[in-house]
């Protein structure tokens, strides 16, 4: 831990500190950092012990260790949020046992890609925000379409097509957003603070070889204690976090549709992925207005005055709360808030969404306006903005299936 001098964005709360009951994992003090000084901490590195050979398969936590350098958990808040486990693997590193492949290489990559055709955890909470937000905005793409395509080519309009279409379709895209922030929101509620690692080691005996089994580093579902293992439910325990509460080690809270005063006071209110979610709620729910009011025999029947007020409008204070959102959840995965991190998937989520907020807050800014150039303005800020947030979506969901990064890094 940090001295009590230190910034809040440099040293965990005693209380929030992650993988402390963990023994085989030690937090490194300079690696613990925020890109903002007065908020919680949103990236730590750990370093591990290289356990003893064991006959059988075990958790890391349980072994005998021996220091090595060469291999380290990188802790970070979405991933935690997310269910992921990232290690990082030394180029030059010469272990007696054996480390996973690297992910980021365009193999891995590929199979991560088919992997989004073959894997469908629906009791994964994280899997299902990524899956519901990219339908919705496959159908924001479709309504753009109907209100923007007739700008393009009049001459293709049908009858109907903009109130009916677009209006039906802004509907379902308004509620099916608003369903995917609930969910986003209680998964921020409900992270896993105890940390979890999520890594095993095993005994391979290599074929046509005489020599001794050797350890290797595997991904393990029962080792690991976040949500996304427990098949019962979406937000509900792991099995193995179920046994850490018995032994008193782990995080001992339940699964809760809202914090505490005290956590929120002391801990939610100085997160950023919770501030994240919180705006893309908020952004979400007065959204939500417009697409209720866009609705064919409510659009239809409002004055000028009141399509201002109850359909514009909100478009515009919702979409300002998606910009906020997309811009933190950039901020979350930053080591600085000027240094972007264009090597993280969460980043680039962030960013999209936060072109998608542009997009669909400028949509309104135009369509105050009865101009003729406005109004093709309105419906095209709708169309790319859509289009982003499809992007977005879709790399969430890769994310959210990629639960065991690995990188390989230069040793500094």
């Amino acid at each position: 831990m940090g001295t009590s001098s230190a910034s809040r964005n440099a040293r965990f709360h005693p209380d929030h500190e992650p993988l402390k009951a963990n023994t085989a994992l030690h937090l490194d003090d300079d690696r613990v950092i925020g890109p903002l000084h007065f908020l919680n901490p949103t990236r730590a590195r750990f370093h591990h012990t290289n356990p003893s050979e064991k006959p059988e398969s075990a958790d890391l936590a349980d072994a005998q260790p021996s220091s090595t350098s060469g291999i380290a958990y990188k802790w970070s808040s979405r991933n935690n949020r997310k269910g992921r486990h990232a290690i990082a693997i030394s180029h030059d590193w010469s272990p007696t046992w054996r480390a996973p492949a690297a992910t980021n290489d365009a193999k891995e990559i590929a199979k991560g890609v088919l992997r989004m055709c073959t894997t469908f955890p629906v009791w994964d909470v994280s899997y299902l925000v990524a899956i519901i937000f990219t339908l919705g905005s496959v159908v924001w793409v479709l309504n753009a379409f109907f209100v923007f395509y007739p700008d393009l080519k009049p001459e293709s309009e049908f009858g109907g097509e903009i109130l009916y279409g677009g209006g039906i379709t802004a509907f379902i895209g308004a509620t099916i957003f608003e369903i995917g922030s609930v969910l986003l929101m209680l998964e921020a509620i409900n992270e896993n603070r105890a940390g979890c690692f999520g890594w095993a080691l095993e005994q391979v005996y290599e074929e046509h070889s005489g020599r001794a089994a050797v350890p290797r580093l595997v991904a393990s579902e029962k080792a690991c204690t976040h949500h996304h293992v427990n098949r019962r439910n979406l937000l509900g325990k792991a099995v193995a976090a179920e046994k850490q509460e018995v032994e008193a080690k782990g995080d001992v809270r339940g699964w809760t549709w809202w914090p505490s005063t005290q956590d929120l006071r002391t801990h939610y209110l100085h997160d950023l992925g919770f501030l994240a979610c919180s705006s893309q709620m908020a952004g979400a729910t007065v959204f939500w207005i417009s697409g209720f009011t866009a609705l064919p025999g409510i659009y239809n029947k409002l004055s000028p005055g009141a399509v201002t007020g109850v359909y514009w409008t909100p478009q515009v204070v919702g979409g300002l709360g998606f910009v906020i959102s997309g811009s933190l959840f950039m901020l979350e995965t930053q080591k600085h808030w000027w240094q972007p991190a264009p090597k993280v998937l969460g980043w680039h989520i962030g960013l999209w969404n936060l072109i998608g907020g542009w997009g669909f807050m400028l949509s309104p800014c135009f369509g105050y306006s009865s101009a003729e150039w406005a109004q093709f303005q309105a419906g095209c800020s709708t169309f790319w903005g859509s289009w982003a947030f499809l992007i977005g979506s879709m790399i969430q969901w890769y994310e959210s299936l990629d639960k065991y990064p690995v990188e390989t890094v230069k040793t500094s």
